[in-house]
């Protein structure tokens, strides 16, 4: 017996047990719970898995296989075309697709008018934190299942088409007069979570097929420990941890298979630019000067992470090399006197005390203790309170922290510098807020001028530009990036090849399944 989503005609929405062969994936999560079950509020990891589960966009990247594309809700990806003198795009849905059971239980088949809402509601900084991304974007109907796209200024394939895909605000929902945000994934949000575990039943009305599992079951692990032991005795996946010595009490196990894989998302190390002492330049110079990336490196090993040299990292276009970056003397080798001299002549010389909360996930806790230790040796007391990886979302965007060390993957570099160190990003204070957590204002035309770019090359040099200015004035350090690790036992099949997936986990879809439960044999 499993859980599935089911609602009667007049009836209260609900999930009503029903008899099955298909069995329950149990899959453990590092983290205490999800932060939202809205997916244009959807920062974490953990949360973005849960929308890609739940959630469809007019086009998805592959699953497995990102950044490549594919059609979703929608028929096919247009070419743009130039109308009127301005850039569009038009959008054929498929006929057909359902969305999951609502409150009054009436079918209701994605069509265009429900597309028009859902970009509405992504487009409105109150209710979306991607907003500030569709700036020049318009969206009208052309018929029942024809959505238009115009973009002014217009925007290379490069820039538009995540804006319309599986991934922050492409995702289509539809709002219930109660609140409640529905989609057309493979699995359904039941009324079943607590504070331990959380439940998606299968959406037997999927339009690609139903599901072969009876649904997912999610288990709130924080502890690595904890999520290991509780794999080896019922689980079936688990997020691992991207230790060396966690990943080693793993390795060689029976029926037990490790995947890691990207996207990587790249840590940097945000300096707030206005709150004392760290609005002096100098002081900013000094903690670069303290640090050794090296060091960071050291609990991940040399497998799944790698050091970077600009926020947004080389192997995206208008990233910088380290060679670039050193040719440049941008790099900030670790220099103990250097930094003292600074910090005396900032008027600290024995040094300063600040403090900040930290994500009890095991990535950002190594990080923000690698930080603190190092800081240490040139007499700044970093003093830290460790919290919920939700509640440490909540707190850094109320500008709690005057260093915050963030870990993110965008699909584009004007993503990475939009959100991150445009002043309209700017926590709490910004025109439309996100993760400008430097309070950064410097950058704003290169981005501007970028992102209207219409040839590459000079695309690409606009985004150089930025990251040196942004180096320059250090008000970011970069750190490395990372690897995702899941462990999963020999019977799950995901069902497609895992390569790097823009949700930041392997990524179950309707064609999961446990081989050798139930009736699914290989």
């Amino acid at each position: 017996m499993f859980w599935t989503a089911r609602s009667e005609a007049g009836e209260p929405w609900k999930a009503v047990a029903e008899i099955s062969a298909l069995p329950v994936l149990k899959m453990g999560l590092n983290v205490a719970g999800f932060n939202t079950l809205d997916p244009h509020q959807a920062a974490s990891s953990s949360d973005r898995i849960l929308a890609d589960m739940v959630f469809n966009g007019l086009i998805r990247f592959k699953p497995g296989l990102a950044p490549d594309l594919e059609p979703d809700l929608a028929r096919n990806i247009p070419e743009p075309e130039i109308i009127n003198g301005k850039q569009t795009w038009t959008f054929h849905l498929r006929k057909g697709v359902m969305f999951h059971s609502t409150e009054t239980a009436i079918p209701r088949e994605l069509k265009v008018q429900t597309i028009l809402q859902s970009f509405k509601k992504t487009m409105d900084p109150k209710r979306s934190a991607y907003a500030g991304g569709y700036d020049g974007i318009h969206v009208k109907a052309l018929g029942p299942y024809t959505v238009r796209f115009t973009v002014d200024p217009s925007q290379s394939p490069l820039l538009f088409l995540p804006k319309v895909a599986n991934y922050a605000g492409g995702f289509i929902v539809f709002e219930t007069e109660k609140g409640r945000l529905l989609g057309t994934g493979p699995f359904i949000i039941t009324d079943l979570a607590d504070k331990t575990k959380f439940f998606l039943a299968a959406h037997t009305g999927y339009f690609r097929g139903a599901p072969l599992l009876g649904g997912v079951e999610i288990y709130f692990l924080p502890n690595s420990t904890l999520r290991l032991s509780e794999f080896h005795r019922h689980l079936d996946l688990i997020c691992g941890e991207s230790m060396s010595g966690w990943i080693k009490q793993v390795m060689g196990k029976k029926n037990t298979i490790i995947d890691s894989l990207g996207v990587p998302e790249t840590a940097n190390i945000h300096l707030n630019t206005l709150i004392k002492p760290f609005n002096d330049i100098r002081v900013r110079k000094a903690v670069a000067h303290a640090l050794n990336r090296d060091v960071f490196l050291e609990p991940f090993g040399p497998d799944m992470a790698k050091n970077v040299f600009s926020p947004a990292p080389a192997f995206m276009p208008g990233g910088l090399s380290e060679s670039e970056v050193r040719a440049l003397d941008l790099h900030y080798p670790t220099d103990l006197k250097k930094t003292e001299q600074l910090l005396t002549e900032a008027g600290y010389p024995n040094g300063f005390q600040f403090e900040v909360v930290v994500s009890e996930m095991n990535q950002y806790k190594e990080n923000y203790m690698s930080l603190k230790k190092q800081l240490a040796a040139v007499n700044i007391d970093m003093i830290t309170r460790i919290t919920d990886h939700a509640t440490m979302h909540q707190l850094i965007r109320k500008d709690l922290n005057p260093i915050v060390i963030y870990e993110a993957f965008r699909p584009n570099t004007d993503e990475f510098l939009s959100r991150f160190f445009h002043s309209e990003s700017i926590v709490v204070t910004g025109e439309k807020p996100v993760t400008n957590f430097s309070h950064y204002t410097g950058i704003d035309d290169l981005i501007e001028k970028a992102r209207a770019e219409r040839i590459i090359i000079n695309q690409i040099k606009l985004w150089e530009y930025a990251q040196i200015k942004l180096l320059e004035d250090m008000v970011v350090y970069p750190l490395h990036y990372r690897k995702h690790t899941y462990v999963r036992k020999k019977y799950v099949d995901y069902g497609h090849t895992v390569k790097a997936a823009m949700a930041l986990y392997p990524q179950i879809t309707e064609q999961t399944r446990l081989l050798d439960k139930g009736k699914i044999k290989p």
